[in-house]
């Protein structure tokens, strides 16, 4: 009996032992890994291990998700070899992952390299960096959304707001008009609908039902928690594809109002040329886009405000240059930036302090190639360290705290250090950058130049410890609100 009890344990211990991942000639070092498990537990505090790792293992190490060999980068030198100099080789993206199935490998942000993302991706950029569309610019946008922003911090004026809600609607009614044309009112029930939809995706796709889907493919089609995701989006498709009828119905060919209707058009040049354009990848494409566009900007605006407060001097020293140029002006032109290097400053270490992206969008290998001598075989999944970047010692004068000079050179003339790249870098770079650039900018001086923005108080200590989800958020808070003489 003891014999037959031995045999079977040795027998376990073996079949365990075979279930524990390897890592191949060659690939970057990383911590012991655990039977069908790999490296998970290192993963429960992302950013804060992902530190620890690196201090020990080096800028360029490995892990195990599940059974999944995961390669993780940081440091400016090892971020541009992969995903600059060698981009072809580390710009494919693993469509095994929760968030690619949910959303068919459809969209844009998520699908894989090849002939129809290029085809997408150079018409999504074409059409934003030319979007003066009907009667409206992309800074006519900016400036009809702002109208309700002032009105609710003018109603606010003597007491305390919670500005979340308010920043958020106003990055996604920015990128509503943009994509279809139109702003929905804050109780509307179909923007509601979608934020609603969205903040639950991002909830789910960084939890540990998707950490489940991800790493134990056996499970996926159990009837389990993360299958809800299906459903939520499928919602979201149906709203989609509403907006699309609306839009074939009221249309005037060649005359575009929005994006949707751009593509529309598209679709009509290419007639059944057999490309990847279709109605079916449009509705990803504009789901994937209004999220893109919505939450790193709303979540940049709530970060760069917390720090003005608690930094008034940064707060005053902007609205002296904001007054001085823009005196005897209505409003402020993204234009107006070029005379504004302060302000420049401020808008991009606002972007740089919020990290909106630490992890960026995992990336993956299209071909076996290396990596800062090291071997990384095909369909390796990547992760982007941006916080190594953003944060690294001798790419920054102040890399650990809030200071503009981080982007001014000793004459004071704004200048963009090769390490800022909070929204990645290469080819996969994310394609709103533009337009966030010029909502942060447009946005920030407009509020600058009418109101003083003052910490509660009673509100105590700020705590700048970000909420991990999605995007990095900063923890609510509350703000009070002055106009200026």
């Amino acid at each position: 009996m003891f014999v037959s009890v031995l045999l079977l344990s040795l027998c376990l211990l073996f079949i365990i032992f075979q279930l524990k991942p390897r890592r191949p000639k060659n690939f970057p070092p990383g911590p012991f890994t655990l039977p069908v498990l790999g490296n998970l537990l290192h993963l429960d505090n992302p950013l804060e291990n992902l530190e620890k790792l690196r201090k020990s293992y080096g800028n360029v190490f490995s892990l195990f998700i599940g059974p999944r060999p995961t390669v993780v980068i940081n440091g400016l030198k090892a971020m541009k070899e992969a995903i600059v100099v060698k981009a072809a080789d580390f710009s494919g993206r693993p469509q095994d992952l929760l968030v690619n199935v949910v959303s068919q490998r459809k969209g844009v942000v998520l699908a894989d390299y090849g002939p129809s993302w290029r085809e997408h991706r150079r018409f999504a950029l074409m059409t934003l960096r030319n979007f003066g569309l009907g009667k409206k610019s992309m800074e006519d946008r900016i400036h009809d959304e702002l109208q309700y922003t002032i009105k609710i911090l003018e109603n606010s004026i003597g007491s305390t707001l919670s500005p979340r809600v308010m920043f958020h609607n106003t990055a996604s009614n920015i990128i509503c008009q943009v994509l279809f044309g139109k702003r929905y009112e804050y109780d509307d029930d179909v923007i509601k609908t979608i934020i609603w939809s969205f903040n639950e995706l991002a909830k789910m796709a960084n939890g540990l039902w998707a950490l489940v889907y991800d790493s134990f493919p056996l499970c996926r089609n159990l009837p389990l928690p993360f299958r809800r995701a299906f459903k939520i989006y499928g919602s979201c498709q149906d709203i989609a594809m509403r907006l699309i009828d609306e839009h074939k119905k009221s249309r005037v060919p060649n005359e575009p109002r929005d994006f949707l209707d751009c593509y529309l058009d598209e679709l009509d040049k290419r007639g059944d040329d057999g490309s990847s354009f279709s109605e079916e990848r449009l509705s990803n494409y504009i789901l994937d886009l209004r999220f893109a566009g919505t939450d790193t900007t709303s979540n940049t605006l709530l970060t760069g405000f917390l720090y003005l407060i608690h930094h008034p001097h940064v707060q005053e020293r902007c609205q002296q240059e904001i007054d001085r140029v823009l005196q005897g002006k209505d409003r402020v032109s993204y234009e107006d930036r070029n005379d504004m290097p302060y302000v420049q400053a401020v808008t991009h270490e606002m972007q740089r302090v919020a990290n909106t992206a630490p992890l960026s969008v995992f990336h993956s290998t299209t071909k076996d190639t290396e990596l800062m001598g090291y071997s990384i075989p095909k369909g390796t999944m990547i992760i982007q360290n941006l916080t190594s970047v953003l944060k690294e010692e001798g790419q920054w004068k102040f890399p650990h705290e809030f200071n503009p000079e981080n982007f001014l050179n000793e004459q004071g003339d704004f200048v963009k250090p090769e390490a800022f790249m909070p929204f990645s870098a290469g080819p996969r770079m994310c394609l709103g950058e533009g337009l966030a650039r010029m909502e942060l900018f447009l946005i920030t001086v407009t509020l600058l130049r009418k109101f003083r923005f003052l910490w509660p108080e009673d509100a105590g200590e700020p705590d700048y410890t970000p909420i991990f989800g999605a995007t990095l958020s900063p923890k609510p808070y509350n703000m009070k609100v002055q106009l200026r003489s």
